[in-house]
């Protein structure tokens, strides 16, 4: 969300779920099947590799818990490396799962700590755990809180996605290790104007509170025509725009003109010849849902 480095998220409704068949025969290999958007979602099958498995084993451990062998089912919207939050929900679901085919309750801030742990931030998990907006922070003995706010419906989200991947490891290496005081001021100045233009409706205020100095600027050279994207001008309709997560994905709050901004966009990955995706979204109010039915193989 601009400023909101590591602290801010959002969520949006663009959704990974999972089915988990729990198998009865012990010599049944454990897998899963994915299934994604232009093939640019699928999740990898081997469970040493897939992030739900690995969710699930981190939270087992944890919680002193035995887990059955099962088969996952995925079908994913999120595009995986588009800083979206591809990973944060496959972890968020790999930590219901793991409590669901135990047969025990998940509280909330249990969930929180293992998906961040998985996670490394907790910013992005928080909001695919809560939904709506999510202010988050880590305390000195590293565990984390998040305090849930409802996003204003009058606010769409226009999310453009070059096609290009960018792993949030990669994006992470180029940003400096040490930063001005000056940008440190201006970064927390920004962050709490954005929490409070949205607590008081000014709406108007969320493009200066959206401008950011600790990460954009250093990962403009990984992503060709994000600064043109990042350098448009205020225009009707628009309030703000940023780098969603660690990119390459830019995403704009809108009250109107959807398209002609998500075309604006697009134009400027379109003249590096990265053919962008468009969608026009809404913030999702809640969280994870789980109908927590599991099928056990014959």
């Amino acid at each position: 969300m601009g400023a909101g480095f590591d602290c801010l998220g959002l969520a949006l409704e663009i959704y990974l779920s999972v089915r988990a068949t729990v198998l009865s025969r012990p010599e049944g290999r454990a897998l899963a099947r994915s299934r994604g958007v232009r093939g640019t979602s699928e999740l990898p099958s081997d469970p040493n590799q897939n992030l739900i498995f690995r969710a699930m084993r981190h939270t087992a451990q944890g919680e002193g818990l035995e887990l059955p062998r099962i088969r996952l089912a995925v079908q994913n919207e999120i595009p995986v490396a588009g800083g979206l939050g591809s990973s944060a929900a496959a972890s968020v679901a790999g930590v219901a799962l793991a409590f669901a085919v135990s047969g025990r309750s998940i509280p909330k801030e249990t969930a929180l700590r293992y998906a961040a742990e998985i996670e490394g931030h907790p910013d992005n998990v928080a909001a695919a755990l809560l939904g709506g907006l999510v202010i988050t922070f880590t305390r000195n003995d590293g565990s984390v809180a998040a305090i849930r706010k409802q996003w204003p419906k009058v606010i769409r989200l226009i999310v453009v996605t070059p096609n290009v991947k960018l792993e949030t490891k990669k994006s992470r290496s180029v940003l400096p290790a040490t930063i001005s005081r000056g940008d440190a001021v201006h970064n927390l100045q920004r962050s709490a104007l954005f929490v409070a233009a949205l607590e008081e409706r000014r709406y108007d205020l969320l493009w200066d509170a959206m401008q950011d100095r600790l990460h954009q600027n250093a990962r403009q050279a990984l992503i060709p025509g994000l600064a043109e994207a990042l350098a448009l001008p205020r225009s009707p309709g628009l309030v703000g725009v940023a780098l969603s997560g660690a990119g390459p994905s830019v995403i704009a709050l809108a009250t109107g003109r959807y398209d002609e901004i998500g075309k604006a966009i697009a134009r400027c990955f379109e003249r590096h010849g990265l053919a962008p995706t468009v969608r026009i979204l809404e913030a999702a109010q809640e969280g994870l849902a789980s109908g927590q039915k599991y099928i056990s193989q014959k």
